[in-house]
């Protein structure tokens, strides 16, 4: 009795077999696997084969894409000389808070001034037009003061200007402004990917 017991489980398996073969007489090729999530859980589970999707940019599509990455290198290009820039900017201003003799402040702006002649004057001259725009935006972002202010300020409201005068003529703006929330809302997200890469908060 004991062994009918056991061979009859067996038999019953090997029915259904026989019935599931008779059922499907073309092999099933798909492949499935099985998924076991946290909770214990195994869900079938299966591959699909990859799926290219293809079309072609439009001429605005391509006027776009140009611009976004004319924007995205103009921003990785100056964003170093605005941060630097800040850095001394700020340094001159902690001088200067407590010193009203003209001529001190003259020498110490002029002496700072060289230091930035000496680490930028080669590379901000090569600078394109649209480039030095971008540059003018971020220096206000940084310093929270335009070009023009920052001339004004140290050099003088005839040279501010005289030099603004000069950034007309190149169809420029030394008064560039910088809404991180409007117009300049591309530019924002180049500069925190610049601050990521150099590993600044903000």
């Amino acid at each position: 009795m004991k062994s009918v017991l056991y061979i009859l489980p067996f038999t019953i398996l090997m029915l259904f077999v026989q019935l599931a073969n008779g059922q499907n007489s073309v092999a099933d090729t798909m492949r499935v696997e099985a998924y076991i999530s946290p909770e214990g859980d195994t869900i079938p589970q299966s591959w699909l084969p990859t799926v290219e999707v293809k079309s072609v940019m439009t001429a605005q599509q391509k006027l776009n894409m140009q611009n976004w990455t004319r924007l995205r290198n103009a921003v990785y290009v100056t964003y170093p000389y605005a941060l630097r820039a800040s850095v001394i900017i700020n340094e001159v201003n902690g001088q200067l808070v407590n010193i009203t003799d003209e001529k001190q402040r003259k020498a110490i702006i002029k002496l700072r001034e060289k230091d930035l002649k000496r680490d930028f004057a080669d590379k901000v001259t090569n600078l394109s037009v649209y480039q030095g725009k971008v540059l003018m935006k971020l220096i206000k972002r940084e310093t929270g003061n335009n070009c023009y202010e920052l001339i004004k300020e140290y050099k003088g409201g005839f040279n501010a200007g005289l030099w603004q005068t000069v950034a007309f003529l190149f169809g420029s703006n030394l008064k560039q402004p910088y809404n991180p929330i409007g117009e300049d809302q591309e530019i924002e997200k180049f500069v925190r990917e610049v601050r990521k890469l150099y590993g600044l908060r903000g």
